[in-house]
């Protein structure tokens, strides 16, 4: 017989919530105004042009256009956003 009582229930449940981090618009994708490029922990990534960044470092893109992602001064990544006319942004 078992000289423990079991205790499955009160010994799960501690795993956390995902965050959902990474890139969400690729380079050479479509952005628009507003869109989400990046969610990361730090800077991972940092903001080029016509890119903005928030408190918990979120890249968000400051205008429609292109994301392109580029390296630059000690090896850092940069993502920026290339705007183009307004009439191909139509989606």
């Amino acid at each position: 017989m078992a000289h423990k009582k079991g205790v499955g229930s009160s010994k799960n449940g501690r795993e956390s919530e995902s965050k959902r981090l990474g890139i969400k618009i690729w380079g050479g994708q479509i952005a628009k105004a507003g869109n989400i490029l990046v969610r990361q922990r730090g800077t991972v990534h940092n903001p080029g042009q016509n890119v903005g960044m928030g408190k918990d470092h979120t890249l968000y893109a400051l205008v429609d256009g292109e994301v392109v992602f580029t390296k630059k001064q000690k090896d850092r990544s940069y993502v920026s956003v290339k705007p183009i006319a307004s009439a191909e942004v139509a989606e």
